[in-house]
């Protein structure tokens, strides 16, 4: 893949929660997957803006209950400290359980309940140790256990906290994190176990081993290297101080981000500062008014309060015709996390310095090395891939800004000679709307949430043979409008299941858009000791809720955000791999897992894909022919001005984990605004802070990788275009080719090399020419 790289990426919907390159995680570099996260895009600021959870990935949960004695000591140990009763007997967290308990699991279970597993993980690695020997049944099969326990584990209550934090749970987390991270370290640093890979790498029985397994044992060996196992005793003792303080700081970092939006409200009484808003808008602005004390509170009359979550920012950016309203809610969106005692600042700059540190421990020049060290690409031809795409989108960007002036000025707008970042937005909403005679609030009414997902589920069962069915009632959830969801072959089987939760909630959610994976496929934790464990994951957006007795009414963003997070979901249930290390979403490089995610959202360009799912919520009506021209036609639009958008957080990521100093002479706003006059065609403001609510990279695992949803959606635009090939409207065709891409993209997991995975489905090396080609940029190109 190094070789081929030039794309690009478009922005996938995996929202926010970003994956973190937690110490723990770091075992086995992407055995445990991370939620993956939407890119910060769109006209604005991405819906995708919010990071998500940095938690390693649950994983599974077959293990067995813990025995009285283990629990009872851990118990006992900390009396002093846990004022809670620590009856581990009755711990859910401690339960052997099919799907986790997460409408029981409170903030009180947390510290006795990792306490215990913590202290029976321990036991286990201490017996595992001692009795090690390189044989798949000796090494990998005990030590998958112990990993997967603690992912599942710690999984369910970073998940929680994601979807439904509170106070006490975020304290009870932050005070047991460095426990967990200790024990990650004391995992990832096991001499015996990477001697033992060492060791079946080099004997007689290495070219007996499956592809998969070879995988498993070479990813092992670079994993524990990348975490110090080789390291003198002092170097190591210096390393894990560092992975313990990055962790801290991480978590710090995102609390900032999560508490510095929720603090910022608008308070508004006079319907004219919010002239222009959707009807959609007005409801939520209302609902947030009640939920705040204003019970009388209606869209209609008011009183209304913006705030800094995703669908409330956009609202407000895109159709507000308050010029000034646009600039004071463009400006604390930017200085969130800046100042005061949320002040992420100082954070980044410790980040930087100790990510370098670790770099240079680990004999790397930088932190960007470390990085690449497991993905697809290197620091050169993922810095050669992004130059190729600044030079396509240039020119297109700079003629979408004069555009944008010159339709303005049509309109009698003041500011036309002087547009900056807060007129973007709205007046490129207007140029669309006169472009295309699209509005994508009118068209809100045809994409209702029941609707999309049938059709998303109609899709699916063409295309890779699966049937979906609502299995509410059998998992239990953690709020009521969470829906389960049962995924069934052809012959009536399941073969994995889901979670969705589709709202905003701004009091206790993150904001943004992600998937993660609840339980992977494996058949070592098998439940029943004969077919393999069935995975499961879960999908969180946030969209706006019902609001009366309407469904929750969708932009077409939204759509593409759920095909977007279905595609990665569909990865890590589709699998066939039953080697649990690389199964699903694990062991896949980092810059190669956005593929399927990416490639769902060009079935919302489909065209009978598109009017299956739009008809409108009332009348049935389905979305009328020269709408949905007009829809592919807006596809390229300003897709100059958005592919630079994603290069200069790309670009500005590489930068800082490749030749930055930290402490030196230059800031991090001085970086980002040196970055910005190569990528941003209007520069950033001086004042911009943008960095400071930077989750993908400062609390999550897209640190010098934020590059691979570039690299993947070349790999996506050109997995479709094998769907083009074969022709979309030959529905043989497009079975037949569904069926190879799920036998290859989604069952092979981390199984075999990405680009080898590539070239088994279509039958050769991928190229960019697809994506510039679907993005209107290829003559450019």
């Amino acid at each position: 893949m190094n070789i081929v790289m030039a794309s690009r990426i478009s922005l996938s919907r995996s929202i926010h929660p970003i994956l973190k390159r937690s110490s723990f995680s770091r075992i086995t570099p992407k055995h445990y997957p991370k939620s993956h996260p939407c890119p910060l895009w769109s006209a604005s600021f991405s819906f995708c803006l919010h990071n998500s959870p940095t938690s390693p990935l649950i994983s599974s949960s077959s293990y067995s209950s813990f025995s009285a004695s283990s629990s009872s000591m851990a118990a006992a140990a900390n009396t002093a400290t846990d004022n809670i009763s620590l009856d581990t007997n009755n711990n859910p967290l401690l339960q052997d359980f099919e799907f986790p308990p997460f409408d029981v699991v409170q903030a009180d279970h947390v510290r006795p309940g990792i306490r215990a597993l913590l202290t029976k993980l321990e036991s286990d690695l201490e017996e595992l140790e001692r009795t090690v020997e390189p044989s798949w049944p000796k090494l990998v099969e005990p030590l998958e256990k112990i990993v997967d326990r603690l992912t599942v584990v710690w999984g369910m209550i970073n998940h929680l906290k994601a979807v439904k934090d509170t106070a006490e749970l975020r304290a009870a987390i932050e005070e047991v994190q460095p426990e967990k991270v200790k024990f990650g370290l004391r995992l990832g640093q096991s001499k015996p176990i990477y001697n033992a890979f060492k060791a079946i790498k080099e004997s007689s029985q290495w070219h007996s081993l499956t592809e998969a397994q070879k995988r498993i044992v070479e990813s092992q060996i670079k994993e524990a290297v990348l975490n110090g196992v080789a390291l003198e005793d002092d170097k190591r003792e210096e390393f894990n101080k560092i992975e313990q303080e990055l962790e801290k700081l991480s978590q710090k970092f995102g609390e900032n981000v999560l508490d510095a939006t929720k603090k910022f409200e608008k308070f508004i009484t006079d319907k004219k500062e919010i002239d222009g808003l959707p009807a959609t808008a007005l409801a939520l602005a209302a609902q947030t008014a009640v939920s705040k004390g204003h019970k009388d509170a209606t869209a209609e009359s008011g009183p209304w309060i913006i705030t800094l979550d995703a669908p409330s920012y956009m609202a407000v950016m895109q159709h507000a015709r308050n010029r000034d309203l646009r600039e004071e809610i463009y400006r604390a969106y930017l200085a969130r996390a800046s100042s005061g005692d949320l002040d992420n600042t100082a954070i980044i700059d410790q980040i930087l310095k100790l990510r370098l540190e670790k770099a240079k421990l680990l004999n790397y020049n930088n932190y960007a090395e470390v990085s690449m060290a497991t993905k697809m690409a290197t620091v050169e031809k993922a810095e050669e891939l992004l130059e190729k795409l600044r030079n396509a989108s240039w020119d297109a960007a700079v003629q979408d800004m004069e555009d944008l002036q010159a339709f303005s000025k049509s309109q009698g707008a003041s500011e036309a000679n002087d547009l900056t970042h807060w007129d973007t937005g709205f007046w490129a909403e207007r140029l669309r709307e006169s472009r295309y005679d699209i509005n994508e609030e009118e068209l809100r009414p045809y994409f209702s949430l029941p609707k999309v997902m049938d059709g998303l589920f109609k899709l699916a069962k063409t295309l890779f043979g699966i049937d979906i069915e609502s299995a509410d009632g059998l998992a239990p959830v953690w709020n009521n409008d969470v829906r389960f969801y049962c995924v069934k072959d052809l012959s009536g089987s399941p073969v994995a299941y889901f979670y969705f939760d589709p709202y905003s909630r701004p009091s206790e959610k993150r904001g943004g858009a992600w998937m993660d994976e609840v339980v992977s496929r494996s058949h070592v934790l098998s439940r029943n000791g004969t077919a393999p464990r069935l995975p499961v994951a879960h999908m969180v957006c946030n969209q706006t809720p019902p609001v009366g007795d309407k469904p929750s009414l969708m932009t077409f963003r939204e759509v593409e955000t759920v095909f977007h997070e279905f595609g990665h979901a569909l990865q890590h249930m589709l699998t066939k791999q039953d080697e649990g290390l690389v199964a699903g979403i694990r062991g896949i490089e980092w810059d190669a897992v956005e593929l399927p995610s990416q490639f769902m959202e060009n079935w919302c360009y489909h065209r009978e894909t598109l009017m299956g799912i739009a008809r409108h919520y009332e009348t049935g009506e389905t979305l009328p022919e020269d709408v949905y021209l007009k829809l592919l036609a807006a596809r390229t639009f300003r897709a100059g001005s958005l592919s630079l958008r994603q290069l200069r957080f790309s670009s500005l990521d590489l930068e800082l984990h490749s030749k930055y100093t930290p402490g030196g002479t230059e800031s991090i706003y001085d970086v980002d605004q040196r970055v910005s006059k190569r990528t941003q065609v209007i520069p950033p403001l001086p004042e911009d802070r943008f960095l400071c609510s930077f989750s993908h990279i400062f609390a999550g695992g897209y640190a010098a990788g934020y590059y691979s949803y570039k690299w993947a959606e070349v790999l996506s635009a050109d997995a479709f275009s094998a769907f083009e090939d074969a022709g979309l409207d030959n529905k043989k065709a497009v079975e037949e080719t569904g069926r190879k891409f799920r036998e290859t993209i989604l069952a092979l997991g981390g199984g075999k090399a990405p680009l080898d995975v590539f070239v088994q489905f279509r039958g050769r090396e991928p190229s960019p020419e697809p994506l510039l080609r679907h993005n209107g940029l290829l003559a450019a190109a």
